[in-house]
């Protein structure tokens, strides 16, 4: 590895997951000069003895460290996507499609095919989840109505937030809502 290097971490899709790897990081001695969702951009290279100490720690806490290639592009995808839809500030509204293309810098047909290939469902699939775990999360806290959900998540309608909250889920908005434990999934536990 030379001096700058990143690497990609599987699972990892909160800030507790950041705060999680640092403490793993702290706890090996290996410097680092960020870690951001997915990925960790060390300030030196490690030694083989350091990489093998860290790849344990994350499998034992439930991250993997990704080879470069395909699966770090796979995982690149995957954060692109968690990060716009749960942590930004901004609206929904974007088109994935020409935010994935731009920020993984490859051509959008090619990730799109990549992504199929491997883990078995489309980036449109997987969006589609991901947008009804956050509308879960915010029927969850009950702080805004149905339809500015709909309007934050970037549905057509209200109707059409609860079809696909029905196909997804097998229960409507409401009937979610009423349940005394909702289930959520935490965002490292949705499969693809």
């Amino acid at each position: 590895m030379s001096n700058s290097t990143t690497l990609y971490i599987k699972n990892m899709v909160c800030p507790r997951c950041i705060m999680s790897v640092k403490s793993i990081l702290q706890d090996l001695s290996i410097p680092f000069n960020n870690i951001a969702l997915g990925q960790l951009e060390m300030a030196e290279e490690m030694t083989k003895a350091q990489r093998t100490l860290l790849e344990e720690r994350l499998q034992a806490v439930g991250f993997e460290l990704l080879e470069p290639g395909k699966s770090a592009l796979i995982s690149k995808i995957k954060t692109v996507i968690i990060e716009q839809i749960h942590y930004s500030n901004e609206p929904v509204a974007v088109n994935f499609s020409k935010l994935i293309s731009d920020k993984l810098h490859h051509e959008y047909a090619y990730l799109s095919r990549l992504f199929s290939s491997i883990e078995g469902i489309t980036i449109e699939k997987y969006i589609a989840r991901q947008k009804i775990e956050k509308v879960k999360e915010l029927l969850f806290y009950d702080q805004i109505s149905l339809s500015q959900i709909s309007l934050e998540m970037n549905y057509s309608s209200v109707s059409y937030l609860s079809a696909q909250f029905k196909k997804e889920t097998g229960m409507t908005p409401t009937q979610f809502k009423s349940q005394e434990r909702p289930n959520r999934k935490s965002l490292d536990n949705l499969q693809s």
